[in-house]
């Protein structure tokens, strides 16, 4: 076996030897390591997919964009001009969701407004079927 207790022979030794041969755990680390690599399936999926080359035409009618501003202090503005209360703004939501193509609707929120008025904001544009809506993140929040 792989285990040696004691000095063999009639020695007359107090301390007890315990050496453990490693080479068997070794190799049958070995060939367990061989059969992973062995039985693990090679994924060369190829999928020969014939694109398109070219450009594309520019759009006929370039898209209207709403913007809509969130301020520091939670007032809304709708393409800069200020949105008194939370119906008018579903009420141009409605109206923006209404048009046939919709516009793009750009949400930029100011750094220190509150998330729950960001959130609202895209609550109510999901909710009433606005499909195009993107957030500007607040290091582009330029009035142009």
């Amino acid at each position: 076996m792989a285990m040696n207790v004691g000095s063999g022979g009639g020695s007359k030794e107090d301390d007890v030897m315990m050496d453990i041969n490693t080479t068997p755990l070794i190799d049958v680390m070995l060939v367990l390591l061989v059969m992973l690599i062995i039985t693990i399936p090679i994924q060369l999926h190829a999928i020969n997919l014939n694109m398109p080359t070219g450009n594309p035409p520019p759009p006929l009618v370039l898209p209207q964009v709403v913007k809509i501003d969130i301020d520091g202090a939670g007032t809304t503005y709708w393409n800069g001009e200020v949105v008194p209360d939370r119906a008018t703004l579903e009420e141009r939501i409605k109206a923006a969701a209404a048009q046939v193509p919709q516009p793009e609707v750009h949400l930029r929120p100011d750094k220190a407004s509150r998330y729950a008025v960001t959130a609202g904001v895209m609550a109510s544009a999901q909710r009433l079927g606005l499909t195009k809506i993107g957030i500007v993140g607040s290091e582009q929040f330029i009035d142009e």
